[in-house]
């Protein structure tokens, strides 16, 4: 059973999160961030992982904690389910269109983690929601996931749109990387035996 759950409480923030990585891509997730909820509904649904998420964070000061920590505890709740990481097809990528915005996601659950980011935004908010904060969440979830990811929008019409298919071009990818491959649904899918990083 590839599932998992993580609580983690600090001055700032207080987040628990419950993941399925073989699941329907059920959500369930309340941070108190309209939009960082959205992306996080979107993550969910493309991936098929089923999400619960509860953040309660500090957010009369800004939305940094809260998206920054969310992204740590997603990460790690979906690196303690994926355990050995035995059975996975390991590699995949997509590149998702969104209207005039494209994006590509290619992922490598590795066991090291490593982020290359190359989006620019063209504004400093998405309604309340600092674009910045879309890299910031990204940065926390590769890290704590152990994921190597990389992600480049080409193109792009619009700011939500850019957040957006970086999301689902990312969910997408880890979806197909973390399905079991039949062919080796018993081995670790590295010359070394191991992706523990």
């Amino acid at each position: 059973m590839r599932k998992a759950s993580i609580d983690r409480k600090t001055t700032e923030t207080g987040i628990s999160a419950i993941i399925d990585l073989d699941g329907t891509g059920l959500f369930d997730v309340k941070t108190g961030v309209g939009f960082l909820d959205h992306m996080l509904e979107q993550f969910s649904r493309h991936s098929l992982i089923d999400l619960t998420l509860l953040a309660e964070g500090d957010l009369h000061i800004d939305f940094h904690h809260t998206a920054e920590d969310s992204g740590i505890a997603i990460g790690q709740a979906v690196s303690k389910a994926l355990g050995e990481r035995k059975g996975i097809r390991r590699y995949a990528s997509v590149d998702l269109p969104m209207d005039g915005t494209l994006t590509r996601a290619a992922v490598d659950v590795s066991g090291r983690p490593f982020l290359v980011w190359k989006v620019n935004f063209t504004a400093q908010k998405i309604g309340d929601f600092d674009t910045e904060l879309v890299r910031e969440w990204f940065q926390a979830f590769t890290m704590n996931a152990g994921i190597t990811l990389h992600i480049e929008t080409f193109y792009a019409d619009n700011n939500h749109h850019i957040a957006e298919s970086c999301f689902k071009a990312m969910a997408r990818a880890l979806r197909q990387a973390i399905e079991i491959d039949p062919r080796q649904k018993d081995k670790i899918p590295s010359t070394k035996g191991s992706l523990a990083g």
